[in-house]
């Protein structure tokens, strides 16, 4: 049996959570655990929690599924059930499904795709799942075609996982809306984030200064090509992402700049300060 890791960033009762759980329910061969956040960690990022103790509990989701409540973030829950947590081995980590996408620069904002790259970094695959929900949405979003794709996803990522190198990851972006306006797959590369972000200073009641940053919702290029040209035809987004963030380009460059002249440098600020 194939053991699958469940996770996400929205908290362990939300409804991406169950989403992702019916998805995986679905598929022959595979048996889950869930370990999940007890409260949302949207745009956590990457966290390590180090400094002081995580607590574990179990839970039950809303359809009676036993699941694993952390007070830690996404990655942190990925971490303790791949160090020792589960008395299994976990031999795919599926994170989601997030209720709005995560596309481009996001993904270093991202605790669902921090999750998938937690994975990565044990040496496991990691999968995010994330919706491309319309901005206006009001109400819960619809997770029914997502549930079928993120499964299909899954059957693919398992049958072909021995083609992905160790610290891979991948993240997933599912077209919001009716499985029959789904226009197939197409594996992307990153697209450009646009961010509008914006500074607002206020003064609480003891006339002491604080901050929001907040501004218009991110928008996007939409290049072929790209998880974000992708989201907006119609597609679902596949980008494979990996833990070697060196830009290899600009090595040779860097090699030709005066080093040595920093140490010259230096030895000489050292040299004149023993005299």
């Amino acid at each position: 049996m194939t053991h699958i890791l469940i996770t996400n960033d929205d908290g362990v009762f939300h409804p991406g959570l169950l989403a992702l759980v019916e998805a995986v329910r679905g598929i022959p061969g595979v048996e889950y655990s869930i370990v999940a956040p007890h409260r949302n960690w949207s745009a956590s990022g990457h966290v390590k929690t180090l400094h002081r103790p995580l607590r574990v509990w179990e839970v039950r989701l809303t359809d009676g599924t036993q699941a694993l409540a952390s007070d830690g973030a996404p990655s942190d829950c990925v971490a303790l059930a791949l160090l020792g947590l589960l008395e299994k081995p976990v031999d795919l980590v599926v994170s989601g499904i997030n209720p709005m996408a995560n596309l481009g620069y996001d993904v270093s904002y991202s605790g669902t795709v921090t999750a998938a790259m937690e994975a990565a970094i044990s040496g496991i695959l990691g999968v995010a799942f994330s919706l491309h929900s319309p901005e206006d949405l009001s109400g819960s979003p619809d997770y029914r075609a997502a549930i079928v794709v993120a499964r299909r996803v899954i059957q693919q990522v398992l049958e072909h996982r021995e083609d992905l190198p160790t610290g891979i990851y991948l993240n997933v972006n599912i077209p919001y809306g009716p499985l029959e306006n789904i226009k197939g797959v197409q594996v992307t590369r990153m697209g450009l984030r646009v961010y509008r972000d914006r500074l607002e200073r206020r003064e609480d009641p003891r006339g002491m200064p604080y901050y929001w940053i907040g501004g218009e919702a991110p928008t996007g290029i939409p290049e072929p090509g790209t998880d974000i040209g992708a989201v907006t035809q119609g597609y679902v987004s596949i980008t494979p992402l990996h833990l070697d963030f060196t830009a290899y380009s600009v090595i040779p460059t860097m090699h030709t700049w005066p080093w040595e002249e920093v140490f010259d440098q230096t030895h000489d600020e050292a040299a004149s300060k023993d005299v």
